[in-house]
């Protein structure tokens, strides 16, 4: 007989439940707040190594699987570190007035940007009012009469001299609303022109002739007046500059008194002061609703006031208040635009046209001299996002150009801003794929993030740690405002955490599912009307969540019940056994028995994989039937050639099968196959295998007991039924508590082996068998069943070798 006893694995091993006695408090009000994530000490080592890392390369990418606090744990790091260095300077962007496309970056002291484009803005406006008042005043009418005056004075001589020149000649210098004409005189008046006609030829010559001669003379004066003109335009700017000049001067003087500490600022004002005084007219216009001085409108273009006062404006491109310490931006949504800003463009007269005030600012100005955190998925997603950041990073400056203009779309006349220097830390927040991927394929990424955060996925679990997930719950619970929890809750949800962890001896550190299920336990002891969440709310919320998620399993088992798929799970059969599978739909995974079957028959040697010749099975599963073949050669007749063939299937499986948990159950199979020795369906197993027949361990231990036993469960336990998993998986037990209590009651068993003869032993109540002395296993074993058949199979081909079928057989066997 056989004695399972051995294999079993004892309740107490099935679940590690936490000594609440040893947790020092009533409820979560009493701890304090934990000051880092706990279990992410790497983390936030290489988080504060990359911060003290001055040189421009060392940004961070902070890689995970979400839900870990990854941008908490950073966020908070980054804001500590933030708040002990210096405010950075604010930057403005004002008119260039050699360049008008190229707007001019300034720098200013921190909490300065908005004081200073409010006090252009108030310059502004006195200039406008200060330089029409300097207008009014009689000295200025004076002179600027004068200049009226010598203009007429000067061009009613030039006219009265032509007209003198045609009175001596007896002919009249006539003004017309079309201009200036000449006729003869008769006496003191002008002659009728049918008087002129009664003339004879030669006397009308002489007449015509001097009028010719005046006209020049009249055009030649004319063409002076224009010249005038201008001259009267010059001296009048020239009066206009120096009345502007003596307001201009006094009130751009006290702005330099101001900001005497910042040259840009300084030189920018010169500047200005040149432009009013060279556009002085423009301020004489009046404003909307007052009377307009001819004069200033005569002297005017044609550009409108209110869109050149703008050149004197002060675009405020990124402000910050003095106590603030360095900026931590988070940019939710990182296109190209909202990382290095953009260029907005206005609709006027049914054109689109910008100017420098239209410029505004990006994550990446807002974050300059602190911090910028971006999420890599949604960065990399975006046009052109991930190449502008390199590109900013690399050349240390932000150069904000619009994306159509970047991708060479549109030819539009745009802004070509300074660009602003750069200096901050970049963190990224990804998968773990994405930083590989990044590795592997970008080769500017290791420059310029050297500096790799990797969160952990869990934490060891004992007694210290209880407690530091103690406080981690507290923490939780004030952040999102919900009841305290006592002992006894904070325990469940240490035990979930284990759980969660698929281990024992670890703890999950998926700090957003911690959240989700507190909020859902605070809710359900919310509608019960308690002050403190218990065991009891906890545990209603982890069923209400596996609950809303069984609906598939539930089906599946279902059509099991009903006997649609086909699992055993009493009786015996040759070649079947129950695996076990784990199905993940979304963020709920459930395990799910499989029958797996083998059959044997005189071949060359070959395990052929069903699931692979179907294109349904993946490369891990491949290679975990391969394994098989390299076990049977190595344990069963070493020296001689296999003359089997063999096959190997999931039954009723309809997708794809992927990974090698599954290969020990397919060797059993395959073994019962051979040695003609049923197996029992009561159990299931799980573990994959190596070539030396050791039982290796496996992922999602857990689900998969529990999927077998629900089916048990629901059939009826036996008493006989059971599963048979890795000995090196006791330690992922966290099983569900109607399990344990199955198992506490002896009405369903959990087995633990460590070497194919014992699981063989298991299934089959048939000692395996170890070779003896003479190198052969006892006759009546398992092992010796097994070698006996395959010993057999190799003996049919033995007679047939001297003839035409042993040359074929032969052929065979160097074929295969």
């Amino acid at each position: 007989m056989i004695d399972h006893h051995r294999w079993r694995v004892s309740p107490e091993d099935l679940y590690r439940t936490c000594q609440i006695d040893r947790l020092p408090f009533q409820t979560t009000s009493e701890l304090a707040d934990v000051d880092e994530a706990p279990g992410q000490d790497r983390a936030a080592e290489a988080i504060r190594f990359g911060i003290g890392m001055a040189h421009r390369s060392y940004n961070l990418f902070a890689m995970g699987s979400e839900g870990l606090g990854r941008r908490t744990l950073v966020d908070r790091l980054l804001r500590q570190s933030a708040s002990l260095r210096p405010t950075p300077p604010d930057w403005c962007y004002v008119f260039n007035f050699k360049t008008p496309h190229k707007p001019t970056r300034v720098p200013l002291p921190t909490g300065r940007a908005l004081a200073f484009q409010h006090d252009m803005a108030r310059l502004v406006e006195d200039l406008r009012t200060g330089i029409p008042a300097a207008f009014e005043t009689d000295e200025y009418r004076s002179r600027r009469q004068e200049l009226e005056n010598e203009l007429s004075a000067r061009q009613d001589l030039a006219i009265g001299t032509v007209g003198d020149h045609a009175r001596e000649q007896k002919i009249a210098l006539l003004r017309t609303p079309g201009g200036f004409g000449f006729a003869p005189m008769s006496g003191d008046s002008v002659m009728e022109p049918q008087q002129f006609q009664k003339l004879s030829e030669a006397e009308q010559k002489p007449i015509e002739e001097a009028i010719g001669r005046l006209q020049k003379e009249l055009e030649a004066a004319i063409e002076l007046i224009p010249k005038w003109r201008r001259e009267a335009q010059r001296k009048l700017r020239e009066l206009n500059r120096q009345i502007t000049s003596s307001v201009v001067a006094s009130l751009i003087e006290e702005m330099k008194t101001a900001y005497e500490s910042i040259p840009a600022v300084r030189d920018y004002l010169i500047a200005v002061q040149d432009d009013v005084l060279d556009h002085a007219e423009y301020f004489q216009q009046s404003k909307e609703g007052e009377a307009a001085n001819p004069m200033a409108l005569m002297l005017a273009r044609a550009e409108p006031v209110e869109a050149l006062m703008n050149r004197y404006a002060v675009n405020a491109l990124v402000h910050h208040e003095a106590a603030d310490g360095a900026p931590v931006v988070f940019e939710d949504h990182p296109t190209h635009d909202n990382l290095v800003g953009r260029i907005e463009y206005e609709a006027r007269m049914g054109a689109l046209v910008t100017e420098f005030t239209l410029i505004k600012g990006g994550a990446l100005h807002r974050a300059n001299g602190g911090y910028l955190i971006v999420e890599a998925v949604k960065l990399l997603t975006q046009p052109l996002a991930w190449e502008a950041l390199k590109r900013a990073l690399r050349a240390r400056e932000i150069r904000t150009e619009p994306l159509a203009q970047a991708l060479s779309l549109v030819s539009t006349v745009s802004l070509e801003p300074e660009p602003i220097p750069l200096d901050l830390k970049v963190v990224l927040i990804g998968q773990r794929n994405i930083y590989y991927l990044l590795h592997a394929l970008d080769p500017e990424f290791s420059d310029l993030f050297k500096v790799l955060v990797d969160f952990d996925e869990d934490m060891n679990r004992d007694d210290e740690s209880d407690l530091m997930y103690a406080r981690l719950i507290a923490t939780l619970a004030r952040q999102h405002a919900i009841r305290p929890l006592d002992r006894a809750a904070v325990g469940r949800l240490i035990e979930h955490a284990s759980r969660s962890a698929d281990d024992a001896d670890k703890l999950s550190l998926e700090i957003a599912r911690l959240s989700d299920l507190m909020l859902e336990a605070n809710h359900l002891a919310d509608a019960q009307g308690n002050g403190v969440m218990s065991a009891v709310h906890v545990q209603a919320a982890i069923d209400g969540q596996a609950r809303r998620g069984s609906r598939i399993s539930d089906r599946l088992r279902e059509e099991t019940l009903r006997g649609r798929l086909l699992i055993d799970t009493q009786g015996e059969r040759v070649g079947q056994v129950n695996g076990l599978s784990v199905v993940q739909m979304g963020d709920q995974a459930f395990g799910k028995p499989v029958r797996i079957t083998a059959s044997v028959r005189l071949g060359g040697g070959q395990v052929i994989d069903i699931e692979r010749e179907a294109q349904l099975g993946g490369p891990l599963h491949s290679k975990g039937v391969m394994i098989l073949g390299g076990y049977l050669s190595a344990r069963y007749l070493p020296e001689r050639p296999l003359m089997l063939s063999a096959s190997l299937v999931f039954e009723q499986s309809y997708g794809g099968v992927e990974g090698d948990s599954a290969s020990s159950a397919e060797l059993y199979a395959l073994l019962s196959a051979i040695a003609r020795v049923p197996l029992k369906q009561s159990y299931a197993v799980t573990g994959s295998v190596n070539q030396h027949g050791d039982v290796q361990p496996i992922g999602g231990v857990n689900d998969k007991i529990e999927g077998f036993f629900r089916l048990c469960q629901e059939r009826g336990l036996t008493g006989e039924q059971g599963v048979i998993i890795p000995a090196s998986n006791v330690r992922n037990l966290m099983l569900h508590h109607e399990v344990v209590a199955a198992v506490q009651a002896g009405r369903f068993h959990v087995h633990a082996v460590s070497r194919i003869d014992e699981g063989l032993e298991l299934l089959t109540g048939v000692p395996a068998g170890e070779r003896g002395v003479g190198g052969a296993f006892p006759a009546h074993s398992l092992n010796g069943l097994i070698e006996a058949r395959l010993e057999q199979l190799a003996e049919r081909l033995r007679p047939q070798s001297g003839g035409e079928g042993g040359h074929r057989a032969r052929q065979s066997r160097r074929a295969h």
